[in-house]
Formats: structure tokens, sequence, C-alpha cells
């Protein structure tokens, strides 16, 4: 491999990242028709097109459809980290294959060198010439001359063995690399097209509602919210929670505080945009402790506490599938980025169901 085919490699790769923009389309799921009256009196509310129990059903299905897309963007996110490991690796891989190349070009000079000298002596090596020498203080001058010889001429086949060894084992990692790579990007490409599908219906869904039925859909979101805290509060899951947050705790929790508001974009990291595990891998960031990107990688990864332990800059991972996070504030609420269509808020730690908690800087 010269430098020129060093060079192609990494225009491929730039191609290959390239391609990683593709876009996936979907269908929604069926909005329930509006419920027909039992009677033949006219309805209190002629505007009211669904019954609340109706917008119930819609809501379950847009919460189920939100869930599964963050289940996919903690996927993309995931082979987006690995993508860009494994693109970092290659462009090392790609140093290091030049500058063995170069060394084993130098190696090569080295031992066309020796030939050259040896070929001036007569096409002779060091030994014959000695031995054909009839002069004892020559003899014994070119004994060390020979020994220095023959050392450096097994060390130059030795470190010109070695490099050509180690070129080989670059070559073989450089391909392993960017097999990787090009899975992780299907990976990518997979997760997206989810991603949009599931998005594209739950929107869909809810743009079949007026403004007034958007309006209750949001108020049912929040009543199911506040009873699931209220339930969650009343079991004394935080009676005894008074940890206060340490240096770092305090310095995350204030970064994500400062983005409520914001919006949620899937796999954003700011500083406009966050998804779910953007805001809290950021904030810590800005804390000076960098952890895990996606919520997945942060439940698997990161240290593991008792709710009872809790402390402010803490984070409550939700669900079975570890789909969500939300760093705790104190006094039983999280900040968190939930879902597309809304902004990064405060929210009860309990309006969902917790997986567990885990502290970045355990």
């Amino acid at each position: 491999m010269n430098r020129r085919h060093c060079a192609t490699a990494a225009i491929t790769l730039v191609c290959a990242l390239a391609l990683l923009t593709s876009t996936g389309q979907a269908s929604a799921a069926p909005v329930p028709e509006p419920s027909p009256s039992s009677s033949s009196a006219a309805p209190a509310d002629p505007s009211r097109r669904y019954s609340n129990a109706d917008l119930e059903k819609v809501r379950e299905q847009i919460e189920t459809l939100y869930r599964k897309a963050g289940a996919a963007t903690d996927a993309y996110n995931l082979a987006e980290e690995q993508t860009k490991k494994q693109s970092g690796e290659i462009v090392k891989l790609a140093k290091a294959i030049v500058d063995g190349q170069a060394r084993i070009a130098a190696l090569k000079d080295r031992a066309g060198a020796q030939a050259r000298e040896q070929y001036r002596n007569g096409g002779l090596p060091p030994g014959a010439q000695l031995a054909l020498s009839n002069d004892p203080k020559l003899f014994l001058d070119g004994i060390n001359k020979v020994r220095q010889s023959q050392q450096a001429s097994k060390s130059l086949l030795t470190e010109l063995n070695q490099t050509q060894q180690d070129l080989e084992t670059y070559t073989q990692d450089a391909s392993a690399n960017w097999e990787k790579l090009e899975a992780n990007r299907v990976k990518q490409a997979k997760a997206k097209k989810k991603i949009n599908a599931q998005i594209k219906a739950a929107e869909k869904l809810e743009s079949r509602l007026e403004k007034k039925e958007r309006d209750r859909l949001r108020q049912l979101e929040q009543d199911a919210a506040n009873r699931a805290q209220t339930a969650w509060l009343s079991s004394g899951a935080i009676k005894d929670v008074s940890g206060e947050a340490s240096e770092a705790g305090a310095a995350a929790v204030a970064f994500a505080t400062a983005q409520i508001g914001k919006p949620y974009v899937w796999g954003a990291e700011g500083p406009g945009s966050y998804d779910c595990s953007g805001l809290t891998s950021q904030a810590w960031l800005a804390a000076k402790r960098p952890i895990p990107r996606t919520s997945q990688e942060q439940w698997r990864l990161l240290p593991r506490i008792d709710i009872q332990d809790m402390r402010p800059g803490d984070l409550i991972i939700y669900h079975a599938d570890a789909s969500h996070v939300g760093m705790y504030v104190g006094d039983g609420a999280i900040v968190h980025s939930p879902r597309p269509g809304r902004n990064v808020t405060l929210a009860g730690a309990g309006s969902m169901k917790i997986l567990g908690v885990v502290r970045p800087d355990k």
C-alpha cells in the first residue's frame, strides 16, 4: 500500500460516512373513530369528536410509538459512537501503515548500502578479507569490525522482519475495522429508518386531531404522569432520600436545567436541541466527567445505586429496555428531554416506569 492508496482509503471513508443520511418511511396506526352516542339525544358538546376514552387510546398509541422511537434512537446513537471510534482507528492504522512502509524503505536502503560496500571491497565478505590479510594488527582490528558488522546485519534483518510483520498486522486490523465501520453504518441506517417510521406514525396520529383535541390529549398526558408520580411518592419510595449533590453533580444539574425549553431532537447533543441521553451526557461532560452517550450504555456501564441513596445529578433510567433517561434534581423531580414535539423540562421522577438509578461520579 502506498500513499496514494491511503489517500484513496481516506476518501472512501468520507463517502461511507456520507451515506448515513438515509431516511425512512412510515404508516400510522389508525385513530379510533368517534364513539357513537348511546341515545338519540344530541351530545352536550357537538365540537367533541372524540371522547376522553378515545383520546386515551390515542395517547397510549402515541406513547408506544415514541417509546419505540426512543429505543431506536439509542441504537442509532450507539452505532454512531461506534462508527466514530472505528473511523478514528482506521485513521491511526493508515498512519501506522504509511510509517511502516517508510521504515521498510529505509531499512532496505541500509541493506543495499551494505551490499554496495561489499561490492566495492571486491565482492569478498569481511571474514574472507581478514583471512587473506598478512598483517596481524589489521587482522585483530578487523575482528571487531566483523563482529560489529555481523551484529548490525542481524539487527537490520530482525528489524526488517518485525516491521514487515507489524505492517501485515496493521493491514489486517485496518480491513477488520473497515468491516466494523460498514456494519455500524448499516445499523445506523436501519435505526434511522425505524426512528423516522415511529415518529411519522405518531405525528400522523396527532395530526388527525383538531386543536382542542390536541390540547385535551396533552392534558391527558399530564394527568397520566401526575397519577404515576402521586402513586410513586405515596409508596414512600423517596421517604428517606436526602443526599446532597457532589460538586460535579451540582455542575451537571446546573447545565441540564439551563437547557429547559430547548426542543427534543433525536440524535442531538446540543447546544440548540437534545435527545434524552444527549442532555445527560452533555451535562456530565460539562461537569468534566465524560459518560457513555446512550441511556442503555449509561445503565450498563455506570455504577448503580439504590433509590434511597439518590442525590441530585444521579441519572434515573426508565423502561425495561433502558430507552429513556432523566437527571434527578431533588425533591422528587427530574430534568429530561421527553420526546419529539416536546421540550427539555422538569417532571416528576416517578412519572414513568423506573428501571434503576446510576451515579456517574461514584
